[in-house]
């Protein structure tokens, strides 16, 4: 199956809770063969009843398919508007036309809209973890320069079912993360002949921070391990302890499939998306129910290869619960390669 087919396949799937598209992300990443670009955007969400506003951010990676045809995935926060606090996934697939002699790229992209909205509710605790699914449709404006950097207007457009509708304007700085032979999108990137990964063990230490309106933290740790199927796909099972984080107190066993990449022309930097299941083997400040045992681990890790063995990581967590307690779990490691 070519690239555009298995985008294709992804968008059709249909599997329960946060694994829907997302079970399928790691595999998409693996079928990049091109250059990739990493972009962070910032700017003003407006929602569409109220009018009210707020700030909105977002970081991007994107490779191309085709000269006129890209893939991306990114994390987009759209801020505190008035009862809600909504971030998420999106996954997208542009169009493009690249002009001016390749300095100027105008696109459009469309695709689902995972999120996770921290919602006003009648519950003692005053708020709601409201999971659903939207569409995210795009306008994008890039500039290249000469150099690797590039600079992007975009305008987003979020709609839901069962949530609120967004708009929003945005301005973002982006990087090729490969050598670039001529100014403009890059349709190539060198072969990766080996595993991304062999053999890793992580020791992690950072915070939790429980998606409520008080936003309670605590401080967080993770062991994990991780081993490299194939060039780009790894597996990790780890545990992982996210303290007392106000009323909640929970820890288990995670386990996740990734799609992972080298970039950059020493290759000593890793970009990869995880999800998996993680099953909490203790958990206080909830309701009873081993059904509230097992959630979703969705996961955005860089690593920086220091020396031939050891490794610096840093992963953006997010547990996905039906009860509730969502977290965002932010780690910062140290592994062993072997």
């Amino acid at each position: 199956m070519n690239n555009i087919g298995l985008l294709v396949s992804c968008l059709r799937c249909r599997v329960s809770g946060a694994g829907r598209i997302f079970l399928a992300l790691p595999l998409i990443l693996a079928a990049a063969a091109h250059a990739q670009e990493l972009t962070l955007l910032a700017g003003d969400s407006r929602e569409s009843v109220s009018k009210q506003r707020s700030g909105v951010w977002a970081f991007e990676y994107q490779h191309p398919l085709h000269e006129n045809i890209s893939a991306s995935f990114a994390w987009l926060n759209e801020g505190h508007l008035p009862g809600h606090h909504r971030d998420g996934q999106t996954l997208q697939i542009w169009g493009r036309a690249n002009l001016l002699d390749r300095r100027l790229s105008l696109a459009a992209g469309v695709g689902p809209y995972r999120y996770y909205d921290t919602a006003v509710s009648s519950s003692p605790s005053g708020y709601a973890n409201v999971h659903g699914w939207g569409t995210v449709g795009s306008l994008a404006a890039t500039y290249y320069t000469s150099s690797r950097w590039l600079y992007q207007l975009r305008f987003n457009r979020i709609s839901t079912g069962n949530s609120i509708d967004t708009s929003a304007l945005m301005f973002g700085v982006g990087y090729q993360l490969e050598p670039v032979s001529v100014r403009g999108p890059q349709g190539s990137t060198p072969y990766q002949p080996d595993k991304t990964t062999n053999n890793e063990i992580t020791l992690a230490l950072g915070g939790t921070i429980l998606n409520s309106y008080q936003s309670e933290h605590s401080t967080a740790w993770a062991l994990e391990y991780r081993h490299g199927l194939a060039r780009h796909v790894d597996v990790t099972l780890g545990v992982l302890d996210e303290g007392n984080p106000g009323p909640l107190r929970r820890k288990g066993v995670t386990a996740q499939v990734w799609g992972v990449r080298e970039v950059l022309a020493s290759d000593r930097l890793i970009l990869g998306i995880g999800v998996g299941p993680y099953w909490a083997t203790s958990l206080q400040g909830t309701p009873a129910g081993d059904d509230r045992k097992l959630s979703w681990l969705v996961t955005a890790t860089a690593a920086l290869r220091l020396d031939p063995q050891w490794t610096a990581r840093v992963s953006w967590n997010r547990v996905d619960t039906n009860y509730h307690r969502d977290t965002d779990v932010i780690l910062l490691g140290v592994g062993y390669r072997y």
